[in-house]
């Protein structure tokens, strides 16, 4: 009893400094593989708990490792830090302004997808841990990740390259926790799902070849929007008409689509991006195979060439089932058991899911919405937005998992 009130007391003290944290954080937004300002800030916090720390991990990435007064197994906790090329729409006095270049183009950045709260979060986890190590069997190693949003063309980033560089060794981890806030789940709430629970992402590039030709004779040459138009329309029938939606959920999303430079000419070529979801490996390869084939078939249909290169981003995110198990009790203990709920699999994507392939992770989904707001707006938009009174059960369940797991 106690142990629990002191515990108490300590996330109360941290409960200021995180909303602080995450409103600084907020305001200093910085695009993947660019973060060092956030780095900066999340060395400087973990030197100052007297956590061993490693900076430049994959780019801009930064471990603490806390060691126990006793031995025992190393658990991982991780939070992502990049933020997204999104123009804030939101009247806060902590809004971002920053501007950045993205792929070329100027434009606004912000953290439109929650990865400030969960810098936070472990900031203030690892303060209260530091302050239980003659307590902890063990070791917990915190991994502030770059790039989970996937880094800038031509680049290496995000969890592959920290595994690649031996995140996961010296020492080596048992198993990794981490969460991600959901705007469209109440404060105080938490969802999770065994298994499979996010979707595999992927990126495809479609190039399409026309016959460039004045715009008032369209019979002169062959108009590449028109056949991207078509290619559009063809994808999505492998979604509504091939795929077993009543198995697993799957989505292709055309993202964007460049073409042309006047009113009136038809131009020579188009180039469309897009992400394929998928949480079934057979789905994904029957929806890669069918993409293969359809796009050259239907740029010839009308005259001119198509080609589609499609590159994995994530895998899987996958909950060990048995770590699931184990764990729970923790999350009902610390939420309360009506707020622990378990929800089916969601097509979003998180390359949490490589380090999940090398070992045992729980990952879930923490609530991030004013209770009874139905109005919330979706990640990865202008007017994403989050209630900080979510923020404490954050630390709480990573440090009382972390706690848990190497005391059991």
């Amino acid at each position: 009893m106690v142990h629990a009130q002191q515990l108490e007391k300590e996330y109360e003290a941290v409960a200021d400094k995180v909303i602080e944290w995450r409103r600084d954080i907020h305001q200093n937004p910085e695009l993947s593989n660019r973060e060092f300002k956030t780095a900066d800030k999340i060395a400087n916090h973990l030197k100052s708990l007297g956590i061993i720390v490693k900076t430049n991990v994959a780019h801009t990435g930064v471990v603490g490792i806390l060691k126990g007064k006793q031995k025992g197994k190393v658990v991982a906790l991780r939070a992502d830090i990049d933020a997204l090329p999104v123009t804030e729409r939101n009247d806060l006095p902590f809004k971002s302004t920053v501007t950045a270049e993205f792929l070329g183009e100027k434009v606004g950045v912000m953290h439109a997808c929650g990865h400030d709260a969960h810098t936070a979060i472990l900031m203030g986890v690892a303060e209260v841990l530091s302050q239980k190590r003659d307590k902890l069997r063990g070791t917990v190693k915190f991994i502030f990740q770059p790039a989970e949003e996937g880094p800038p063309p031509g680049e290496e980033g995000g969890a592959a390259l920290m595994i690649k560089e031996g995140v996961l060794e010296n020492p080596k981890v048992d198993v990794i926790f981490g969460l991600h806030i959901r705007s469209q789940i109440p404060a105080g709430v938490i969802r999770y799902k065994s298994g499979g629970a996010m979707a595999a992402a992927q990126s495809f590039t479609i190039k399409v070849k026309g016959k460039q030709t004045h715009g008032s004779q369209p019979w002169s040459g062959v108009d590449p929007i028109l056949i991207s138009a078509k290619i559009i329309d063809g994808l999505q029938t492998i979604i509504s008409r091939e795929v077993e939606l009543t198995k697993e959920a799957a989505i292709i999303t055309v993202g964007k689509i460049k073409s042309g430079i006047r009113f009136n000419i038809i131009p020579e070529s188009a180039e469309m991006i897009g992400t394929i979801r998928t949480l079934d490996y057979a789905m994904k390869e029957k929806v890669n195979k069918r993409m293969h084939e359809m796009v050259p078939n239907i740029a010839k249909a009308y005259g001119g060439e198509a080609i589609i290169e499609i590159k994995d981003a994530t895998d899987i995110t996958y909950n060990d089932p048995d770590l699931v198990r184990q764990m729970l009790p923790t999350l009902e203990r610390v939420a309360g058991g009506e707020n622990v709920q378990s929800q089916k699999a969601v097509t979003i994507a998180e390359d949490f899911s490589y380090f999940q392939r090398e070992v045992p992770g729980f990952f879930f989904f923490l609530g991030g919405m004013t209770p009874g707001n139905v109005g919330s707006f979706p990640h990865h938009t202008p007017d994403f937005l989050i209630d900080e009174s979510g923020l404490l059960l954050g630390v709480k369940t990573l440090a009382e998992m972390s706690m848990d797991y190497l005391n059991q």
